[in-house]
């Protein structure tokens, strides 16, 4: 059976999706960027100083041929994307000198490159924050249809569960939002579980976890919870979701039979939703750190184009994966 992330990989080389990476001068990402090009993964475009990136790739002795370098303070397309970030934020910037500034920005840059569609997406956070990396993301590539909330998840791999290999989690939200209210669970539950489906060509299977399986427990932190709920079932009626569940009754089926016999999940969830980012955030690094599960993120959910957020402690094998799945979810269909 192939891992999951391999699998992945052979679907993006198949569509070879065209990825910008705007921290050109970092050294994980240069490595990245020379996997990428050597294996076919994706079309690349490192932004920075060509110089400098240049330089960069020397000192770890790496070729990038087949890689795009591209200035933004030198680029021939400054003008246009300046216009552009006008255009979009008016009051934001008023002149062309702040639209010009601002559009040489290499987040930024990025970011227009993938809604002016000379990228299909865009991979960063190396070198940079998620509030960074988020604020060009919103402000310049937007929301997805019918979404309002931009979430962070993460592809879980776990090598063994429940006599199952390489078993497929995704864990949500996980990185962006710290105190989700019912409306906000409901987009991080639907963007999550279209990412399932998209990833993995299976149906998603969604819980919403807590520390009570079906009114075990009273409190008014399990409100916002049952009220997501309803909000999921309208919106999308043929999603499989249910809560509230303990994490046991979502995932092993024999839980499932004693504490929700009549539940849709029935221990099978493939897609756990916390209900705030502490026990989200908590829970990846448990199973990355104690159960040796392999996670990818934390990836994006909710904007119109893929945008994938990284670590700054990420490998260049972190880079490799985010990018494969940057370029798998730009191309819906394939």
């Amino acid at each position: 059976m192939m891992n999951p992330l391999q699998h992945i990989r052979e679907r993006a080389r198949r569509i070879k999706a065209r990825i910008v990476l705007p921290e050109g001068t970092d050294p994980r990402v240069i490595m990245a960027a020379r996997s990428l090009a050597s294996e076919e993964i994706a079309q690349v475009t490192l932004l920075g100083d060509e110089r400098a990136v240049r330089q960069a790739a020397e000192a770890e002795h790496l070729s990038l041929r087949k890689v795009t370098i591209i200035d933004p303070a030198l680029s021939p397309q400054l003008a246009e994307y300046a216009a552009e970030l006008r255009k979009l934020r008016p009051d934001q910037f008023p002149t062309d000198d702040t639209a010009r500034t601002q559009a040489a920005d290499i987040l930024w840059y990025g970011a227009l490159m993938v809604r002016t569609g000379a990228a299909d997406g865009m991979v960063g956070g190396a070198a940079h924050t998620t509030s960074d990396l988020l604020r060009a993301a919103l402000r310049v590539v937007g929301l997805a249809p019918g979404i309002k909330t931009v979430s962070g998840y993460f592809f879980m791999v776990f090598p063994r569960f429940n006599d199952e290999l390489n078993k497929v989690f995704i864990f949500a939200d996980s990185g962006v939002v710290p105190d989700p209210d019912a409306a906000q669970l409901a987009d991080i539950a639907i963007s999550s579980a279209g990412a399932y489906r998209l990833l993995t060509g299976d149906e998603p299977r969604v819980a919403l976890l807590s520390f009570s399986t079906k009114g075990s427990a009273k409190h008014p932190m399990l409100d916002k919870i049952t009220e997501a709920l309803s909000l999921i079932r309208r919106r999308d009626s043929a999603l499989i979701c249910d809560g509230e569940l303990q994490l046991d009754a979502a995932i092993v089926p024999s839980v499932a039979r004693s504490k929700d016999p009549d539940g849709m999940i029935a221990g099978k969830a493939n897609v756990l939703i916390f209900p705030d980012l502490n026990s989200g955030n908590i829970a990846y690094k448990l199973a990355e750190r104690m159960a040796g599960a392999k996670a990818v993120g934390p990836l994006l959910s909710g904007l119109a184009k893929p945008v994938n957020d990284l670590s700054r402690g990420c490998s260049a094998e972190d880079i490799v994966n985010a990018v494969a799945v940057a370029a798998v979810t730009s191309q819906p269909g394939r």
